[in-house]
């Protein structure tokens, strides 16, 4: 029995791809940490460009720790922190941490920097208006 996808309509025709993203980034949930935001910062005047921004609480993280890959539209973010075993601790309520938070990015969303300050991460976006085109298609009259 097969399954029957949300973009499976007959009239939508090769949104595959579409939906093993929305399948992927379902499978990609990991919890709530790192908290993070997504805001829009800005819209171009001329409408050509829009900037986004996904900021992530990464206290404790430094830059070392941290690694940020883009791989097919897929944005992840990972640390990795180091128990210090130098250290004798009487309590210890802050645990060294590993994490992977993950997000698809549609096509024409850009990665334009990254910055970490104050323990907040912040990766800027840019999602560029696609040109607009129109073809003619001739219609012709053999076989095909």
């Amino acid at each position: 029995m097969t399954r029957m996808g949300m973009l499976s309509h007959p009239l939508l025709l090769g949104f595959e791809e579409i939906e093993r993203l929305v399948d992927r980034a379902g499978k990609g949930a990991d919890g709530g940490y790192p908290p993070y935001n997504i805001e829009r910062v800005a819209v171009r005047d001329n409408g050509s460009a829009e900037l986004l921004r996904i900021t992530l609480a990464v206290a404790g993280f430094t830059s070392d720790q941290l690694e940020i890959t883009l791989e097919d539209n897929q944005l992840t973010i990972r640390g990795r922190q180091q128990d210090d075993q130098a250290r004798d601790y009487l309590y210890r309520g802050i645990a060294a941490r590993q994490f992977q938070r993950t997000f698809v990015l549609a096509e024409g969303i850009e990665v334009k920097n990254a910055n970490l300050v104050n323990g907040l991460l912040s990766i800027d976006l840019v999602r560029l208006e696609p040109e607009k085109t129109i073809r003619k298609i001739n219609i012709g009259n053999g076989k095909p």
